[in-house]
């Protein structure tokens, strides 16, 4: 099945990717030529999904190094250092973005003895090059776990993490897209995952795309569906793995993962090598995001709470690794215990 949509992608020397603030009322690409642009496009969520940031950190490194100044190396690396820490400043919690940067630093390091314009032919080669390589890694992550999923399975899942949060494809959705593909007769329960309804707005929009049966529900429905026995599965995706398996996602993820374990729900994570963080002992270290409250008192500009009322927007939580099943990668399924199986998979 070809995918109905491009998260992102390197075009003419500039960036396009897909304005995902709009969904579902609007398909708009964005056509990013600055720095700045980009930069506000992550911290917005115009791009979303911790892959998807990785893709496009990379590929604002790129696109910033094509107005690096000419007058001399030294001013040519001041250059590349200043993009990554102005990228790198965006959003911490997602790994996948630093993992990017680093990427592209080694491979400038690795040509500074070549003239900018070879430089920045590699730098962009190397952007592209990471895009493609999460779209297969993805397909790879859904042939990994869609066996997991059988005939009659009820999938339960929070957030995004499907094509829209990736290059294409995606790490959970992937998986459930995997299944369906082989003739899994499977259907979705995605809740609304507030305060920014990544679940409402961008999961049951991609999975109609796809022709994946989908219903919506609210956030704190998915007790209630367990408690009666209509959710068989549950999946998502991640922004940081830690080396115990300690997972960070969306806000509200713990929560799910704590009715699934009540309930004897198998509670899958899916995820790319490079979600994983082996430097992190366990989640306890994970940096966790805490955005504007002005998202949680106001939904599409509109107030919905009392004007001057205080609130929090804490971005992400943690799961502990006991709640989870198993941890779905490109190399294979990671079962507890967790710092013995993820460390395989990069062996």
């Amino acid at each position: 099945m070809q995918d109905p949509f491009r998260t992102i992608e390197w075009k003419d020397n500039h960036i396009r990717l897909l304005d995902q603030t709009l969904l579902p009322r609007e398909e708009r690409y964005l056509d990013i030529y600055e720095v700045d642009e980009l930069c506000s496009a992550i911290k917005k969520l115009a791009v979303r999904g911790a892959p998807a940031i990785g893709v496009a950190a990379a590929m604002g490194v790129a696109l910033g190094m094509l107005k690096a100044p000419r007058s001399d190396f030294g001013a040519i690396a001041d250059c590349f250092r200043a993009l990554s820490s102005q990228i790198a400043a965006t959003r911490p919690t997602a790994v996948n973005l630093f993992w990017a940067l680093d990427r592209m630093k080694s491979v400038f390091d690795a040509n500074i003895d070549k003239d900018l314009n070879q430089i920045q032919t590699i730098l962009i080669q190397e952007a592209v090059s990471i895009e493609s390589e999460d779209r297969r890694l993805c397909v790879r992550i859904g042939l990994a776990g869609r066996d997991l999923f059988q005939d009659g399975d009820v999938i339960l899942t929070h957030c995004n993490a499907g094509g829209l949060a990736t290059a294409g494809y995606g790490t959970a959705l992937g998986v459930v897209r995997a299944a369906f593909e082989a003739g899994r007769n499977i259907r979705v329960f995605a809740d609304e995952t507030r305060p920014l309804n990544q679940g409402s707005r961008i999961t049951a929009w991609e999975l109609m795309k796809l022709g994946i049966p989908v219903t919506l529900i609210t956030d704190n429905t998915a007790g209630a569906l367990m408690q009666a026995g209509e959710i068989t599965k549950a999946i998502v995706g991640a922004d940081r793995i830690a080396a115990n398996g300690d997972t960070a996602n969306k806000i509200g993820t713990y929560s799910v993962a704590v009715l699934a374990h009540r309930h004897e729900i198998p509670f899958y994570v899916a995820a790319p090598l490079s979600t994983i963080d082996m430097k992190l002992a366990s989640g306890k270290s994970i940096p966790i995001e805490e955005r504007d409250p002005m998202e949680v008192t106001h939904i599409f500009g509109v107030s919905v709470a009392p004007r001057g009322v205080s609130a929090r927007n804490i971005a992400f939580d943690v799961t502990p690794n006991e709640l989870i099943a198993g941890i779905i990668t490109e190399m294979g399924v990671a079962r507890k215990p967790f710092e013995n199986s993820l460390r395989a998979l990069f062996v």
